[in-house]
């Protein structure tokens, strides 16, 4: 492979091909009120924390992620990655931390250890800038298949080895983090009905608590309204 980092500002036109990154997510994650408020804003203002590797020109996995005021202690760390996300896009506090946004790889190229260069990629850009360590409101992937286990439970999980058993949270603690805290209100999105369905491909004809294939928690239904609260685990790098 050859390999090179480079900044999405340096390389105009990259962005008009980043169509693969939106795959590793569900679509729905796409309608995040934050994003949508502050997302144009991230190669603007944070140019030198938004990164993509090539292999050969081509992108093959990128690093989104912005500096935010954090004071180091529990008590001061963002309720998750909507408040994380608001508070350094509004300027909240002198930024010396740095927080994860997104990790996006190629469906292709999956399985090349690509999550933990993008992880260092990331630690690298707050290092350069003189912050002290990222923080990021992991998104435990395998909780979509327990939808129903609070986050709290989950998040202590372990494997008869003692690594952790959900395997996003794991590559983080192999490659240096560390579990903070759970976060069971990081990202909400609130959506009319007749969206929910057609983001998720489901019919959902009366009020309920829905299950749904890649949620980490149930959607709930009221009204015609449809709200999805996604947990998330807070992690720590050392910088």
């Amino acid at each position: 492979m050859t390999l090179e980092l480079v900044r999405y500002a340096d390389r105009p036109g990259l962005h008009e091909r980043r169509d693969p990154f939106r795959r590793n997510f569900p679509e729905y994650m796409s309608h995040n009120e934050m994003g949508k408020r502050y997302w144009r804003r991230l190669d603007d203002d944070f140019a030198d924390f938004q990164l993509v590797l090539l292999d050969a020109g081509e992108p093959i996995a990128e690093a989104r992620s912005i500096p935010v005021a954090w004071d180091g202690t529990l008590d001061d760390l963002p309720s998750g990655w909507d408040t994380a996300y608001e508070r350094a896009a509004e300027g909240t506090g002198e930024p010396n931390a740095l927080t994860a946004l997104w990790i996006g790889i190629v469906p292709g190229r999956r399985g090349e250890r690509l999550g933990s260069r993008m992880i260092e990629a990331m630690r690298g850009a707050g290092r350069a800038a003189g912050l002290q360590a990222l923080i990021a409101a992991v998104r435990p992937t395998a909780k979509a298949h327990y939808p129903l286990i609070p986050i709290e439970r989950y998040a202590r999980w372990r494997r008869p080895d003692g690594s952790h058993f959900d395997p996003w949270i794991r590559l983080h603690e192999r490659v240096g983090g560390e579990i903070l805290r759970p976060a069971p209100e990081s990202m909400t999105i609130v959506a009319p009905v007749t969206d929910w369905q057609e983001w998720t491909g489901l019919t959902l004809p009366e009020d309920g608590d829905y299950v749904v294939p890649e949620m980490l928690a149930p959607l709930v239904v009221r009204d015609g309204v449809g709200r999805h609260v996604e947990p998330n685990v807070w992690m720590r790098h050392t910088i």
